[in-house]
């Protein structure tokens, strides 16, 4: 039997990469984070990852043990939610930000569906910064969007190192403007992108604004320009731009799910998809990776 503290606690560490931040998503101490590792790792027999003083890894059997986690939690969420009598109802307002549109996020949300059928879920796909300001208006009740640097609400998903993408056969002319694809404001990613080439002195222009991904995603394919994205979402189509293009770094950028500030009769549902996505967090990228 695995005890799915225990899982949470892995599956917190695998998502993060860092037993730190796991233990704040989880509102754990990080010793207790820890132990739950070591405590799994004693009941499989098997290391699950590789850790030293800089860098959190998994190992093949972490990689396997991943998919038996999220079943096992899946499970027991779905038993306890039976013969707990109470299950989630209502109007649940959910918006993701359109770094999510090529994952496997419609997995996730049709599981949750399924489990959930007297749940009526609204899906709202908008920019990181929109979504975070319909929440803030009360308009939505549950936002699994990016946040910037130094806002501490939200409960971290995953965290990732922002890049710059293009073509395959895409190639920047060191003498002129960088070519900028971009999303409107008020577009988190927009922001880093601008911000990082001013602070390295480079000059830019604009050559394609657009609120859709997959405008911006066609844009760069027919090779007008680069665009600031998540490493571990790149759309297919499109490498990372190299180093020796001389373009500044980005930094990263964190994931994350916030909940409305004033708990209404969504809350339950919003708590359910919530743990769902969680739960699921690893499936949070795009089909092949």
């Amino acid at each position: 039997m695995y005890e799915p503290s225990h899982l949470r606690s892995f599956l917190a560490v695998a998502q993060t990469l860092s037993f730190t931040q796991a233990a704040g998503r989880l509102g754990l101490r990080q010793s207790t984070v820890s132990q739950h590792v070591r405590r799994l790792e004693d009941a499989t027999g098997r290391a699950l990852f590789t850790r030293d003083t800089h860098s959190v890894e998994l190992t093949e059997d972490g990689e396997a043990m991943l998919g038996f986690a999220r079943r096992i939690l899946e499970v027991h969420e779905q038993a306890t939610a039976h013969f707990g009598g109470a299950r989630p109802r209502g109007r649940l307002r959910f918006g993701a930000s359109e770094d999510f549109v090529l994952t496997r996020l419609p997995e996730i949300l049709e599981g949750f569906r399924h489990e959930n059928p007297e749940v009526d879920l609204e899906l709202t796909v908008e920019l990181s910064g929109t979504l975070h300001e319909r929440l803030t208006a009360g308009q939505l009740d549950l936002v699994l969007a990016k946040r910037r640097e130094g806002d501490p609400r939200g409960q971290l998903v995953r965290h990732d190192e922002l890049v710059w993408i293009g073509a395959p056969r895409f190639r920047l002319d060191p003498a002129r403007p960088v070519p900028l694809i971009v999303y409107p404001p008020p577009g988190i990613t927009r922001e880093l992108a601008l911000r990082a080439l001013e602070r390295a002195g480079r000059a830019w222009r604009i050559t394609c604004t657009s609120g859709s991904l997959n405008g911006l995603v066609a844009a760069a394919r027919a090779g007008l320009g680069v665009m600031a994205h998540s490493r571990g979402l790149v759309p297919p189509g499109l490498v990372r731009i190299p180093e020796r293009a001389g373009l500044p770094a980005l930094g990263e950028v964190e994931f994350v799910l916030a909940h409305a500030e004033r708990p209404g009769p969504a809350r339950p549902a919003a708590e359910a998809l919530a743990t769902a996505l969680l739960a699921g967090g690893a499936r949070l990228r795009r089909p092949g990776q």
